[in-house]
């Protein structure tokens, strides 16, 4: 028996805050196994351009997009919920090997099963090159 992730869904405004602030918290530790189980094992995304199947595909794009994006800081917002799904919109600060800073933003679509997994997650994100001194996050 598969244990619930919660809250679960159908979401109320307090519960999909949470399941946000979640997701945000747990992105922020740049742990791929760790944010990896919020996800079903079947979990399917599409991340720019990128179609990722699966708990272990999440893990390694996870893993080497955080190999990448240096400083990662991710700040994420609810936009809207229903039911089991929700939009998210986001912003992320980064710097690559050589030392740029870019801010990355962001919309997300996620769906959830009953026991609050994420099944579906679709990404839109665009890159925008930053100096150091405008960062926000």
């Amino acid at each position: 028996m598969k244990t619930k992730r919660f809250p679960i869904p159908p979401f109320t405004m307090e519960t999909a805050l949470q399941k946000v602030k979640i997701a945000e918290e747990a992105w922020n530790t740049k742990n791929p196994e760790a944010v990896a189980l919020a996800y079903t094992v079947d979990t399917q995304w599409r991340n720019r351009t990128q179609f990722i199947n699966g708990r272990e595909e999440v893990v390694t794009f996870l893993t080497e997009k955080w190999k990448k994006e240096l400083n990662y800081k991710l700040k994420k917002e609810l936009w809207g919920f229903r039911e089991n799904r929700m939009a998210v919109q986001f912003e992320y600060e980064w710097q690559n090997h050589t030392g740029q800073w870019f801010r990355s933003y962001g919309n997300e679509l996620w769906e959830f099963d009953e026991d609050g997994y994420m099944r579906k997650r679709m990404a839109s994100i665009n890159d925008l090159p930053i100096e150091e001194k405008d960062r926000r996050l």
